[in-house]
């Protein structure tokens, strides 16, 4: 019975080490030939793939070279914060006044909005946190303080979050689109807006048709130009420092159906006041002073009031909900609202490099080395970052114990009927997550650099060294 016994365990001794010896054999052929192929002649292209439960090193393909992550980095970001912040913390928006209420209901002060870091308020993607709900909880507390006139001002105050709103390493064609938006310790609508865009035949120059919602304090000047139906779309923004004026520039394919593109908000807190001082208006309760940012009041010499009264607080979804979004749909804003959160809660003077600190010298107390974490950023959107591809399948093999790896699964999105995060970023590509081969549970990241020819030629490429892992 003994001898029988040992038998059974020798033969599936030998044929788990045969199963191992065959997925390692795959990957190999599948990444010689990617590397072979014509699209990756001047490319770098790494691939690790581990046992998600016990470390080992299932296959391992220039691990330990450092290379841009693009938004894959976030896998990194968001599992930091869930160690450093917990899945539950939630961040806190007040609203007050300073100044006095007189008996007729006169307020002789400011309404202050004081930002806590809150990447959510004004987002359409939660019922609580939509931009009508959160100025009828704004305009509702004003009212139920009993006032009915403003002898003042109304204030967005982001001042928690420092000055630096754009992370060092972002290029200039970025940071005047949706994506590129910079952080503010008083978000507001995702820090964007919508551009409706008056188009014409291919040559032509596009118009501005309006904005949502309107923007009445900012230009917009058109060189943007009509192409030809297929070459999609190439539009950006510009917003040159101290000007009201954007710029469109490149080009808009005729056969695009949306015919409208996203900006980045610059000062979301003067906005979020701005917003404000409207439905009051419309409401009845008239506002004599002027909208004003602590940005715009820092300019012109003078501080901002700080709040004598509470009137409110608006709380956040928490972190579990926000990272869901930010891997979802790869919000570049909610992973650097997240970096600059965790040097704040590290009692750290509030700017992304503080926030990167942070994070290296955690994963370093995890055996992470901090030279495989060559980054900038907390969104990958720095071409600048540099990451290696074991040091991101380590990462995600040692978050597989925690408690809330469950929600961190979750948020990761489906691309290839697999579980992984996705990154595209100048002629470079990646992925990062988890799948399990014969019961057994992998964790890896690919990333391929400096490819030339089309990214849905290279997507496929890549998915078919990947699918070894099915």
């Amino acid at each position: 019975m003994k001898l029988n016994k040992l038998l059974l365990l020798g033969s599936l001794f030998i044929t788990i080490s045969a199963s191992a010896q065959d997925l390692q054999q795959k990957l190999k052929t599948a990444f010689d030939r990617l590397q072979q192929d014509s699209q990756c002649r001047y490319a770098s292209v790494s691939l690790t793939v581990m046992d998600a439960k016990t470390g080992e090193l299932v296959f391992a393909a220039n691990p330990d070279m450092g290379l841009a992550t693009a938004s894959t980095l976030k896998t990194l970001t968001s599992a930091t914060a869930f160690y450093l912040l917990g899945k539950d913390f939630q961040y806190q928006t007040q609203i007050g006044y300073s100044g006095t209420i007189s008996a007729d209901g006169i307020l002789n002060g400011d309404i202050i909005i004081k930002g806590g870091g809150d990447p959510t308020l004004g987002s359409w993607r939660w019922e609580t946190t939509k931009e009508r709900n959160v100025l009828a909880t704004m305009a509702s507390a004003i009212q139920k303080a009993g006032i009915k006139k403003i002898s003042g001002r109304v204030i967005g105050d982001a001042s928690i979050f420092g000055t630096q709103s754009i992370p060092e390493g972002w290029i200039w064609q970025d940071i005047g689109n949706y994506y590129g938006a910079g952080t503010s310790g008083l978000s507001w609508r995702e820090n964007q807006f919508d551009v409706k865009l008056r188009t014409g035949p291919s040559g032509s120059l596009i118009g501005v048709n309006s904005t949502v919602p309107a923007m009445p304090y900012y230009q917009f000047k058109s060189e943007l130009a009509n192409a030809p139906a297929g070459t999609g779309d190439k539009a950006y923004g510009f917003l040159p420092v101290g000007s009201q004026t954007f710029y469109l520039r490149g080009t808009y394919a005729t056969d695009q159906s949306k015919k409208s593109i996203s900006l980045a908000l610059p000062d979301a807190a003067y906005d979020a006041a701005f917003r404000l001082a409207d439905t009051l208006k419309r409401l009845g309760i008239t506002v004599s002073g002027n909208v004003e940012s602590a940005s715009g009041l820092a300019e012109k010499g003078q501080s901002t009031p700080v709040i004598a009264q509470p009137l409110a607080t608006i709380t956040s979804p928490t972190l579990s909900k926000i990272i869901y979004w930010l891997n979802q749909k790869s919000v570049n804003l909610y992973a650097e609202q997240l970096i600059k959160t965790i040097a704040w809660k590290a009692g750290k003077p509030v700017t992304t490099a503080n926030g990167v600190s942070v994070l290296k010298d955690f994963w370093k107390d995890k055996g992470i080395d901090p030279n495989a974490l060559n980054i900038v950023d907390g969104s990958g959107l720095s071409p600048g970052d540099r990451v290696t591809t074991q040091t991101l399948a380590r990462i995600l093999k040692t978050v597989k114990t925690e408690s809330w790896f469950g929600d961190y699964f979750e948020s990761l999105p489906t691309y290839n009927g697999m579980k992984m995060k996705s990154g595209t970023i100048n002629d470079g590509l990646s992925y990062a997550g988890y799948q399990t081969k014969g019961g057994r549970e992998l964790s890896f990241a690919i990333i391929v650099n400096n490819y030339s020819g089309s990214t849905s030629g290279m997507r496929q490429k890549l998915f078919r060294v990947l699918d070894e892992l099915k």
